[in-house]
């Protein structure tokens, strides 16, 4: 398997942990931020292959914003976007695709349904 970079952007330490954990199994780079702004600063300076991307984020810039920001940034155009929302309503779920999400999980999720996706999505 070819290592890729991957951020975990996730405000809640323990979750933030849990993910962590979770694709430590795995020999991706992995790299967290905290809160909206870290995550657009270190997707810019990391360019990672994946950011997992929580959609409530503390401050001005949430999720949904972050995932719209890369999208609009031609460099980090192939940057694949996995959001994790505590709301798994499809009107949620709709918002995260229009914002540009390539995949979202509900959480809680078990650390197999998000290797599995992770996985999948970094091919």
């Amino acid at each position: 398997m070819i290592s890729s970079r991957i951020l975990i952007v996730e405000d809640q330490i323990d979750i933030r942990r849990f993910i962590r954990m979770t694709l430590e199994m795995t020999e991706h780079e992995l790299h967290e931020a905290a809160d909206g702004s870290q995550a657009l600063a270190l997707a810019h300076e990391l360019r990672p292959a994946l950011v997992v991307l929580d959609v409530m984020l503390p401050g001005s810039i949430d999720g949904l914003e972050v995932c719209r920001r890369l999208r609009a940034d031609p460099a980090q155009a192939g940057v694949k976007v996995l959001l994790l929302s505590a709301r798994g309503l499809p009107a949620d779920l709709q918002a995260g695709r229009r914002a540009g999400a390539d995949a979202c999980l509900v959480k809680p999720c078990s650390p197999i349904e998000l290797l599995e996706q992770v996985e999948s999505m970094l091919g």
